[in-house]
């Protein structure tokens, strides 16, 4: 029996198969006239050869093409995308299974300080910009560089207490 974890790792490789052999739909002689979009609609004439589903014509969207229930809507990476539009909204964010999307319409003020947060958390956040990106690597060198002052200054203060304490033996 398979684990929880390895079946949806299954059903994502699945997924991804599945995607790669799906074909584009396009709207019904959008190849034809420059008016009318490649956005899918429907085919509903009476004699419409794609609504037929014949030979030749591209394919029409059925219940066949679609992925595993299980993983559906999923992000690639197989975790569960959140939408956040403020600071409040990381709190609901699970970092093991979900990763964070900062929503368009947030500014930049609001969206350093959800960055900030959700470093803070250790939660991903897909949309980061290369800016907010280099700003998190430097809040996480600056982290590291106070933990090294730490460790070293702890060093040296026990070798300073086992330098004092050698030197009351040599009494």
């Amino acid at each position: 029996m398979m684990s929880d974890a390895e079946e949806r790792k299954r059903l994502m490789k699945l997924k991804k198969r599945m995607s790669q052999k799906r074909p584009k739909f396009v709207r019904f002689e959008s190849w034809r006239y420059k008016r009318l979009k490649d956005h899918w609609r429907r085919p509903k004439g009476v004699d419409n050869k794609m609504r037929f589903n014949l030979k030749g014509w591209p394919k029409s969207v059925n219940v066949g093409w679609g992925s595993p229930k299980a993983v559906r809507g999923l992000h690639p990476s197989g975790v569960e995308e959140v939408m956040v539009y403020n600071v409040g909204d990381l709190s609901i964010i699970d970092p093991e299974t979900q990763v964070a999307r900062i929503g368009g319409g947030v500014g930049k003020r609001k969206r350093s300080s959800i960055m900030a947060e959700a470093v803070e958390r250790d939660i991903k956040v897909l949309n980061a910009t290369r800016y907010e990106s280099e700003i998190e690597e430097e809040e996480i060198e600056e982290e590291l560089v106070e933990e090294d002052i730490e460790e070293t200054a702890a060093e040296e203060i026990g070798e300073a207490a086992d330098s004092d304490e050698e030197e009351e033996e040599e009494k």
